[in-house]
């Protein structure tokens, strides 16, 4: 055994292509690997924006003997009546280089007798095989968008410079266009030596590439990277916020990082923090610096150089001049958008589309503001704080069309926040601005404000109802229009705000601002829709699948109190005890279940057990000796209790299947029994389906 190196060297790729190719080169060598029977201990991955690097630990020198069974004739045609093998038999047998004798009689899938042919197939030597298995890696690499160089028809992601290519100290022989696998790396563009740098194998890849100005571990650039940057902001008596994405791709940015300190004109912190932290991170990743402190923002930024040591002056002092460029022109739209109130903003977005058939942001912001109000009132706010969440509602797309919107998109809502408060606006409607837009990502917070809740919730239903009622719903991995992001976020605002909302009164309030001839239909398919996401939620949190199944079969109409109902037959269920009942309660479940084929007349709607039979009855005085404590429990959604109460009918339910025949062939006596079990199966089964849980 021994390890593979290969290394792709091509012109500076874009930062967000990196990890992403570099994982495509390690998922596709696994799978190719094993295609040829090439044993091997693992891969590992390294890389920088001039090189793609696959190392194969302890790769086999062979590939693994196999023995092929290759189908021939049928056995009709192989053999004539007495036996004996027929010229095609014999041609088969020929052309697979055995004896005819050797040939093996099997029954294919289907039933048919057919002759085979077992043929030993030896591993052919590593070396035979790799540079093609190579080739083949380096065009199945898919990218975004890919180019062609020269007068060559190889497409890729940026021009391939180099290969390199070592089988332990031995050379594989890789073409690629007009570029021929060798020994040789090549090092940082200005650190490194211009010649190209000699590899004897894996085992000194590391440390060459070191010599050569280039640190190819991106985890070990990545800690470096951040290690610097906190040291060059303590060097200015600040401090850094931890940003992973900004860090992820100043990894892929450079070769051979250096952090250093830059500083702005202090006037310019009279801007609001964000715009001056995004128009670092967004424009130039730099890493703002704050107080070490506090919050405030200093007037310096943290860059990281490509190893432009010697020159560091200069360095720092260009990235100021581009820097400062960038802020004057934020102040410049920062004094613009001033000149105007976020209210008089309203009618420029009758300009602005949101979707064709769905009309414009004005239009939208309309069906916001109704949206929002009827969320207000399902919330229980009083007149005043509609008010506030209609206004918001109102105001909350006022800041798209302005200028620092239009530079910064991300900057959507906290604009309308700054803007608003300059306006005079009340403060839970500038709150509810920026709140309205969370959250944002998965690691995001959730709104607080009453504005932010209802606005957020309107903003983004009204967002699900219009594409649903369009038909345009996300299908396979495609959601062009982020309506799974959406509903995730309905379902975040809604279970960490513990509200208590109807999910079909939502989804009427607002459909009907978007008249759709199938509105129904769609509806339903929204309802359907947000209920999986509630399921996967709540398996994220480690419900059993059977659990998350039987609550949301009795209802998610109140997605807070479903993950409650949910939660708390997953405890029920985690103790040993309640298992049994469970088995007890999933039977009453099943057998009330199933049809009465012939009802009797009921002289009253409560059921009457048959006195004669003492099981029978002693059910009942059980059922409704508890009954009262046991709806009490839920009706004030105190479902662990609710469950500690009905687990007191194990017994009574237990003795009265071991006595009593359900399905008894007299009517009369079947009915009694099956209404008695249908009322007892109302309440057991009201928080959960106990009939779907996965029970011995």
């Amino acid at each position: 055994m021994a390890d593979l190196l290969f290394e792709i060297g091509v012109e500076e790729l874009p930062a967000r292509l990196c990890a992403p190719a570099l994982r495509q080169l390690e998922e596709k060598a696994h799978r190719a690997l094993e295609r040829e029977r090439l044993e091997h201990r693992g891969a590992s991955i390294l890389g920088t924006p001039r090189r793609l690097t696959l190392v194969v630990h302890d790769l086999a020198l062979r590939q693994a003997d196999r023995t092929v069974l290759v189908k021939g004739p049928p056995a009709s045609a192989a053999f004539d009546p007495a036996g004996k093998p027929t010229r095609a038999a014999e041609g088969f047998a020929r052309g697979q280089g055995i004896a005819v004798e050797q040939l093996v009689l099997e029954a294919d899938e289907r039933g048919g007798a057919y002759v085979y042919a077992r043929r030993h197939e030896p591993g052919r030597p590593a070396t035979d095989v790799l540079p093609d298995l190579l080739r083949e890696l380096i065009l199945g690499l898919e990218f975004p968008t890919s180019m062609r160089w020269g007068a060559g028809q190889i497409r890729f992601a940026r021009p391939i410079r180099w290969l390199l290519a070592l089988f332990g100290e031995q050379p594989v022989h890789v073409r690629v266009g007009d570029v021929i696998s060798g020994t040789t790396t090549r090092g940082h563009r200005t650190l490194g030596p211009p010649d190209p740098l000699p590899i004897a194998g894996s085992h000194d890849y590391l440390a060459t590439c070191e010599r050569g100005g280039v640190m190819v571990d991106p985890a070990r650039r990545r800690e470096t990277i951040w290690r610097q940057v906190q040291v060059a902001a303590g060097g200015v008596d600040g401090r850094v916020s931890y940003d992973e994405d900004l860090l992820d791709e100043i990894t892929w940015l450079v070769e051979q990082p250096y952090a250093f300190a830059g500083s702005f004109d202090a006037p310019y912190l009279d801007l609001p923090s964000e715009v001056l932290a995004t128009s670092m991170r967004a424009h130039q990743r730099y890493f703002p610096v704050f107080a070490a402190d506090g919050d405030d923002l200093l007037p310096f930024f943290i860059a990281v150089s490509n190893g432009q040591v010697d020159y560091i002056e200069n360095v720092r002092h260009g990235n100021e001049k581009v820097l400062r460029a960038r802020l004057a022109d934020a102040r410049f739209f920062w004094d613009e958008d001033r000149r105007h109130p976020l209210a008089e903003r309203l009618d420029t977005l009758e300009s602005i589309v949101f979707q064709e058939k769905l009309g414009s942001q004005y239009a939208r912001t309309q069906r916001i503001v109704r949206l929002a109000g009827q969320i207000a009132d399902a919330l229980g706010l009083d007149s005043i704080m509609k008010s506030r969440v209609e206004r918001t509602a109102l105001l909350c797309k006022c800041d798209l069309p302005t200028l620092m919107v239009g530079e910064f998109p991300k900057l959507q809502g906290v604009m309308g926040r700054a803007y608003a408060r300059l306006d005079g606006e009340d403060e839970l409607v500038a709150t509810g601005i920026y709140e309205h837009y969370l959250p944002r990502g998965a690691g995001d917070s959730v709104p607080r404000s009453p504005t932010g809740i209802a606005v957020g919730l309107a903003d983004r239903l009204d967002l699900l109802a219009g594409f649903f009622g369009l038909g345009l719903v996300p299908t396979g991995s495609a959601d062009p229009f982020a309506l799974r992001r959406a509903a995730l976020g309905v379902l975040r605002i809604v279970l960490e705000g513990a509200l208590t909302l109807s999910l079909d009164a939502l989804l009427e309030s607002a459909f009907s601002g978007h008249p759709a001839p199938e509105s129904g239909t769609a509806r339903d398919d929204l309802r359907d829709f947000i209920g999986a996401r509630l399921e996967v939620q709540l398996r994220e949190r480690g419900l059993r699948h059977d659990v998350v199944e039987a609550v949301l079969a009795a209802g998610f109409d109140d997605l807070t109190d479903a993950v409650k109902r949910a939660e708390a037959l997953s405890r029920a269920m985690a103790a040993p005890a309640f298992a049994s009942v469970t088995v007890s309660f999933k039977r009453v479940a099943n057998i009330s279940a199933r049809p009465d084929e012939a009802p009797l007349p009921a002289a009253s709607d409560t059921p009457t057990p048959d006195p004669t039979v003492p099981a029978e009855v002693a059910l009942w005085e059980a059922f409704t000796g508890l009954r009262g404590a046991a709806e009490a429990a839920l009706a004030h959604r105190d479902y662990d209790r609710f469950y500690q109460i009905v687990g007191r009918l194990k017994q009574p339910v237990d003795a009265f299947f071991d006595a009593v025949l359900v399905m008894d062939p007299d009517p009369a006596v079947r009915h009694g029994r099956l209404a008695m079990l249908r009322s007892i199966a109302g309440l057991l089964t009201r928080p959960a389906d106990l009939g779907r849980l996965t029970v011995g």
